[in-house]
């Protein structure tokens, strides 16, 4: 699981242990394990918010684990052209590759710990989909897809794209080096991360040796979430045992606590984790299939309108003919 990581996390900047006289630990509320699916032309996925109540995720929808898997060659999947309106998609590649293109001009190749932020807003078509020379030598795949939502006023904004490069995060490490802190978007402790977000919110990856224990200052008008990528430990004031694809909703405070087992199996000698919290927005939510609005009647309105293409057009393949093309010595143009 490479993401990014350091030789020396001593080296980084250090994120204050809560003040014990003022934290208020979160809780937790409950704790839910990820179903496993398919999504897209069939890559495997955990749903990591299956189970979990959507008042307690809010501002968040959809959180989908991609692997890990290893492609034999021929193997890897992505997703057709499909739309989307009224949210944001977030996807944060920890090991393996993935090109995004969009209708608005947006796209490119994100790898190890590069994120693709992509504001849908008032309308968008993307593909995400393994590059081909993946396609042809198989490998590693393993990264993330987040779904944040918007408030109603901000549901018709232009559509807009980031490029977060794995080198723009924000390193962090606990008191005592013992956890690495990735700060993709938000900011923790007054260290802020490269994204840009609509919603008031915080997104980390966190690496926690085996042994090592985090507590993090955490805003207290947020929510607090935290999702098991890899490794087993505990959250909470009442240190609730947690592992691999199993999601924390925690109560209200100003401080998480976490703390991985002090042995982890070989295969993930590491408590990996993300970490989220956002403002809630506390707006009736209509969600179908790739579209998150208020109401039924404006989930409605987003699939007349994609049917007739005001969502955006596919932009054409670069290099693809605009005229029939005849195979060698054919003569026969309908061959």
């Amino acid at each position: 699981m490479p993401a990014i990581t350091v030789t020396d996390t001593t080296t980084l900047p250090r994120v204050p242990a809560p003040d014990p006289l003022l934290a208020r630990v979160r809780p937790v509320k409950g704790v839910t394990t990820a179903p496993r699916g398919y999504e897209g032309e069939g890559f495997p996925v955990r749903r990591a918010f299956a189970g979990a109540n959507l008042a307690d995720l809010d501002p968040f929808i959809h959180l989908d684990q991609m692997g890990e898997v290893e492609y034999a060659p021929g193997e890897p999947k992505g997703t057709p052209w499909h739309p989307h309106r009224g949210f944001e998609t977030v996807t944060y590649m920890i090991d393996g590759t993935f090109e995004h293109a969009d209708s608005n001009g947006g796209g490119g190749v994100i790898t190890n710990g590069d994120t693709q932020w992509m504001t849908a807003g008032a309308g968008i078509l993307h593909i995400e989909k393994p590059p081909e020379a993946l396609v042809v030598s198989g490998g590693l795949f393993h990264g993330l897809q987040l779904w944040v939502n918007l408030p109603s006023a901000q549901k018709w904004s232009p559509p807009r794209y980031q490029d977060i490069r794995a080198a723009q995060v924000g390193l962090l490490a606990s008191p005592d080096g013992g956890a690495l802190i990735r700060v993709i978007a938000g900011e923790v402790a007054g260290h802020a991360g490269p994204g840009s977000t609509y919603t008031p919110m915080s997104m980390i990856h966190a690496t926690l040796s085996p042994g090592a224990h985090l507590d993090l200052p955490w805003r207290a008008d947020y929510n607090a979430l935290v999702y098991v990528l890899a490794g087993h430990g505990n959250v909470g004031t009442d240190r609730w045992p947690i592992q691999t694809g199993q999601l924390a909703v925690f109560g209200e405070g100003n401080a998480i606590s976490i703390a991985a087992s002090a042995s982890q199996e070989s295969r993930s000698p590491n408590l990996d984790m993300i970490i989220l919290g956002g403002r809630p927005i506390r707006e009736p939510v209509a969600w179908m299939g790739p579209f998150v609005m208020n109401t039924r009647e404006e989930v409605l309105q987003a699939f007349t309108d994609y049917q007739a293409g005001r969502l955006g057009t596919i932009p054409a393949a670069h290099g693809a003919p605009t005229t029939l093309q005849e195979s060698p010595g054919s003569t026969d143009p309908a061959r």
